[in-house]
């Protein structure tokens, strides 16, 4: 059969069509068979013609898709709601839905390996469908942002949703970036290196998500934080490591189910998998009781709960506002004896009481939260005055969620910070921690002229300063042992990597102050202390949590909560905890994992770009 005559249609314009002669040469026979196989791999398809001249003619051309089917954008549109399901939607998350994490993703796997294999524009295609996944998943996810924007920032309903949208559109695009990147390293490579390389991909963009835009909010690791088994990797990886298992499990079932062709393993494949997971299931629920013989607590707190409104200023100007304020924060922080729940709240934890002897040991420390009292400002000689007094009056080192106050001489002006001020069973002042990272638009004001309502959020406080150092705390127990404290404040616990370098510089025991009220009853709250129960297992340290109405907790060093309060109400928290010395891999050397993902996924898309015209062999032997 001899070819004169080609027609390539151009699938994003019907009506332009290049016609070229001798794009393909003659030849003497054809194989009809062959060449249609060949080049209906790469999704051409042939039409024969009728012989034109002396010879005979074919014409070809790639179908006229739409940008991707339905059954692609469905798939992730399913895979985005599986996802929500392994973390808080209104409430605490029940440990057998992380078992969900596990296979979440394979549809979405499936469709942007299928797209890469089938779209005429695999790249652009692929980075969409891996989006539209990352947009729905943001926008169930942080749903609360709504909420806050709307209540708190005094918003209008469309802005309100117009800032998540925009929140959505931003942070969906890591989502469409590991879609691009699996359809190029399935174009260049073949599926089986594009499913190999999908954890390193994902491990890399969390990795992104952490350092450039500062949301590593919800990273799928944290949906196996009551995974007693999975989760010591984390003292090891961090939580990327658990990330990266979650993802390979996902990338394995893809390729069982889908890719591994028919042959007589995918059956026993999937068997063995729904074993797995069976019994997974079952240790995810197992592992979300609280081992009390794995740590005795040597040392007591309270944590007070003040529940105060973060819609008021809590601004206590006359002297009876005050007084009547600071004697219910006085008559909170003597509530030693009392009930706790053994357990997170609103699970059916049990309730234990602490009985106390008839004249009980004063506790090691008095914890204040971060809270909506802007009359806590370090400048105020009444607040000082009064905190001295009430910390030698308890006999205790009293940790105070406050505003703090410094003259700048370069900037000739006085600095606020979000700050967490000590002071010593003596009354005299210890020192201050001043938060580091700031929540933009709720602490600063980025971009200023364009998000001029944001002052809203920020209240009575035009913008917050950062802090500098991450300061550890010596303090005396009530036995005159020097303990050492790592204080941070609210959302600085989702950022394991600062987080550590408290006790890489000496903390035996974490304090996190919180005020969690803005929140609402949303899915924050409890996603918030998800992730600072990771801090936990990373980095082997009992955690203090002090919110200001909820969720108030104690957590041991595997991450699991020992006692907590209930939310939305004025309580104290009798805490029980522990001191540890020793220093994980992790809280020594950070996010070496993550870097080494990062590092794999530069390696493997280098070589995916790397100048076609050999096999994939080849240019191994070549490279070696």
């Amino acid at each position: 059969m001899k070819l004169t005559r080609m027609t390539i249609a151009d699938p994003t314009s019907p009506t332009k069509n290049m016609t070229s002669r001798n794009l393909i040469p003659k030849m003497a026979s054809w194989n009809i068979r062959q060449f249609y196989r060949a080049r209906h791999e790469d999704g051409v398809s042939f039409i024969p013609e009728a012989p034109k001249g002396g010879g005979q003619a074919m014409r070809y051309t790639r179908p006229r898709m739409q940008l991707g089917t339905r059954k692609y954008w469905a798939a992730a549109v399913l895979s985005a709601g599986l996802l929500e399901l392994p973390f808080p939607l209104a409430g605490p998350l029940p440990p057998w839905r992380g078992i969900v994490a596990w296979f979440a993703m394979v549809p979405l796997i499936w469709a942007v390996i299928r797209v890469a294999e089938q779209n005429p524009r695999p790249l652009r295609s692929a980075f969409l469908v891996a989006y539209l996944c990352g947009v729905l998943w943001y926008a169930g996810n942080c749903y609360w942002i709504y909420d806050t924007m709307l209540i708190h920032g005094g918003l209008t309903p469309f802005v309100s949703a117009l800032l998540l949208a925009g929140f959505s559109l931003v942070l969906g695009g890591y989502f469409g970036l590991f879609g691009l990147f699996v359809a190029l390293l399935r174009r260049r490579l073949g599926a089986a290196l594009a499913l190999i390389a999908a954890p390193f991909l994902w491990v890399a963009l969390d990795l992104a998500g952490a350092r450039i835009t500062s949301v590593p909010w919800d990273q799928l690791g944290y949906s196996q934080v009551d995974n007693l088994f999975l989760t010591k990797l984390a003292p090891y990886t961090g939580v990327y490591g658990i990330t990266f298992v979650l993802v390979a499990s996902n990338a394995l079932l893809a390729w069982v189910v889908f890719f591994a062709g028919q042959n007589r393993l995918r059956g026993a494949f999937i068997g063995i998998w729904i074993i797995l997971c069976g019994n997974a299931g079952w240790l995810l629920s197992r592992s979300a009781a609280i081992d009390r013989s794995a740590e005795t607590p040597t040392a007591t707190a309270v944590l007070i709960q003040p529940n105060l409104n973060v819609a008021n200023p809590n601004i206590w100007n006359s002297p009876l506002d005050w007084s009547r304020h600071i004697a219910q924060f006085i008559q909170l922080s003597e509530e030693q004896c009392k009930s706790y729940i053994a357990g997170i709240p609103q699970t059916g934890a049990p309730t234990h009481q602490i009985v106390c002897p008839p004249n009980p040991p004063r506790p090691d420390l008095v914890a204040w939260p971060e809270a909506p009292a802007f009359s806590f400002v370090e400048a105020n000689p009444v607040f000082r005055q009064t905190m001295s007094q009430i910390a030698r009056q308890e006999q205790t080192t009293l940790i105070v969620g406050g505003i703090g106050e410094d003259y700048s001489e370069t900037q000739h002006q006085w600095l606020d910070y979000n700050s967490a001020m000590l002071f010593g069973a003596d009354g005299q002042r210890i020192g201050r921690y001043d938060k580091i990272h700031l929540v933009p638009y709720g602490e600063y004001i980025p971009y200023r002229s364009l998000f001029f309502f944001a002052h809203k959020l920020t209240g009575k406080v035009e913008d917050f300063s950062r802090g500098i150092d991450r300061t550890v705390f010596r303090i005396p127990d009530q036995n005159g042992v020097v303990r050492r404290y790592g204080v941070f404040i609210c959302y600085e616990a989702v950022f394991a990597d600062e987080v550590r370098q408290f006790a890489r510089n000496g903390a035996q025991v974490l304090i996190n102050l919180s005020d969690d009220g803005w929140y609402g009853d949303t899915s924050a709250p409890w996603q918030h202390l998800n992730m600072a129960r990771m801090r936990a297992i990373e980095n082997r340290r009992w955690l203090l949590r002090d919110t200001n109405n909820g969720v108030t907790v104690v957590i041991d060093p595997n991450g699991r909560v020992r006692q907590s309060i209930p939310r939305h109400q004025v309580d104290a928290l009798p805490a029980q905890f522990a001191f540890r010395d020793d220093i994980t891999f992790y809280t020594a050397h950070g996010d070496v994992f993550a870097w080494l993902c990062a590092v794999m996924t530069l390696g493997l898309l280098g070589w995916a770009i790397a100048p076609p015209g050999r096999s994939i062999s080849e240019r191994a032997r070549g490279e070696s």
